[in-house]
């Protein structure tokens, strides 16, 4: 039996629309399934972090994928994969570092797409993810 409900971290900005940063999915299994919307910087007012500074936002856009999955009792370790849109592709480098840092292995997945504008003003990265969360009795 599917079981979904919506991820909704404490401190995150409202959505604007009808969404939910993150939706947690059990099938049935004790392992569930966390699909995180995509994340942009800005912090609990709707305020953007690191104007110019996509690494800085990089930065805050994993803190902001790890409060949807922490709230879903999971953890960075648990994606499977990323999409990763950015505004410039010269901006690659400084994500990348970010994404390097922040992730260990095995990494999940991952697609760069490069766009000519992102929804939020000022916002040069944006990040959606998919989680497997499992009991940690499952973990090798």
């Amino acid at each position: 039996m599917e079981e979904r409900s919506a991820v909704i971290p404490e401190g995150h900005s409202k959505p604007v629309g009808r969404y939910s940063p993150g939706v947690s999915v059990r099938t049935g299994a004790a392992a569930r399934w966390v699909f995180v919307s995509g994340q942009v910087a800005v912090d609990a007012r709707g305020s953007l972090v690191g104007p110019g500074d996509a690494g800085r936002q990089a930065i805050e856009v994993f803190a902001r994928i790890e409060q949807v999955l922490a709230q879903a009792r999971g953890k960075l370790s648990d994606l499977v994969s990323l999409v990763i849109y950015l505004v410039n592709i010269g901006d690659f480098p400084a994500v990348s570092a970010v994404r390097n840092r922040v992730l260990r292995e095995p990494a999940p997945s991952s697609t760069l797409v490069v766009v000519s504008r992102l929804v939020e003003t000022g916002c040069l990265v944006e990040i959606s993810g998919v989680a497997l969360i499992t009991p940690a009795e499952r973990y090798g």
